[in-house]
């Protein structure tokens, strides 16, 4: 059987893609678990006849293989690359790293500390002192599987702060829903929706005077941080509402083609979250 030309069982790229992150998220967050922490809300159990560190290497193996052929296609030598990182997450698994990833950081060569460098594409060298215990955790997870440890909406890597959605703590439904809505598109569509989901937790934490001008604005670490998207009565159907409000209000001041897009992404993300049960 074919469908659309092509052969039954044939995956695109995207879909190898999110089949390998998914493995991986399933991976790690088992080996978070064992150390306490929270991984992917989204995680399946891990097959429980096969030992953990070979599930590591296995899923680290299949994952990066995928995704060789987009972000770290520019990279010299990946696959020396990929074995020598492979290494460091054996290692951290056997030392228990992910109890006290600071430590085992401080322990590691220079040469691996430019391997975990490379593999998490960091601007400047890991100053293992400076890191926040998200920030030293995620250096010994690979990109797809990183957590939000602390719950502030935010995945810290290094130093560095990402804004993901789905992230860590995103439910299975809403998860669910957002990948049956963005199947096809492009990772510059994608990360464009991506952003938008996210606005609720940036414009959270900006300020305005009486006015209506900005004042001021927290940061990640500051005490008045805020994460709605953690809070109880947050509403992922109700971020679709807003946006289509949104797109109807102004309507006649956005370009026709962007108002269609648009228009067309929320409500399918909509009718989607409903499918899903998710409707409040």
């Amino acid at each position: 059987m074919e469908i659309l030309g092509l052969p039954e069982g044939f995956q695109t790229q995207q879909q190898r893609q999110r089949a390998a992150d998914q493995s991986l998220q399933d991976v790690f967050s088992q080996v978070l678990a064992e150390s306490g922490h929270a991984g992917y809300r989204t995680s399946q159990p891990v097959d429980p006849d096969v030992a953990t560190d070979q599930q590591v290497q296995t899923a680290w193996d299949d994952w990066f293989s995928v995704t060789m052929q987009g972000s770290y296609r520019t990279l010299e030598s990946p696959q020396d690359l990929k074995q020598k990182y492979g290494e460091v997450l054996n290692q951290a698994y056997r030392e228990g790293a992910y109890l006290d990833p600071k430590s085992f950081l401080a322990r590691l060569s220079s040469d691996d500390l430019q391997v975990v460098q490379d593999i998490q594409r960091l601007g400047d060298p890991i100053d293992v002192q400076g890191l926040s215990d998200e920030g030293a955790l995620n250096l010994l997870i690979p990109r797809a599987a990183q957590v939000d440890l602390n719950g502030d909406g935010l995945t810290q890597s290094g130093k560095g702060y990402g804004i993901r959605f789905p992230d860590s703590r995103t439910p299975q439904p809403v998860a669910d829903a957002w990948y049956e809505t963005t199947d096809g598109m492009s990772w510059g569509e994608q990360a464009h929706y991506q952003l938008q989901m996210k606005m609720p937790l940036l414009t959270a934490n900006f300020v305005f005077d009486e006015s209506g001008a900005y004042s001021h604005h927290y940061e990640p670490g500051d005490p008045e941080f805020r994460n709605p998207m953690e809070e109880d009565g947050f509403s992922y159907f109700g971020i679709t509402e807003d946006m289509l409000g949104y797109l109807d209000a102004f309507k006649n001041q956005i370009d026709p083609e962007q108002y269609q897009r648009d228009t067309t992404f929320w409500s399918k993300l909509q009718a989607n979250l409903a499918e899903n049960g998710v409707t409040a």
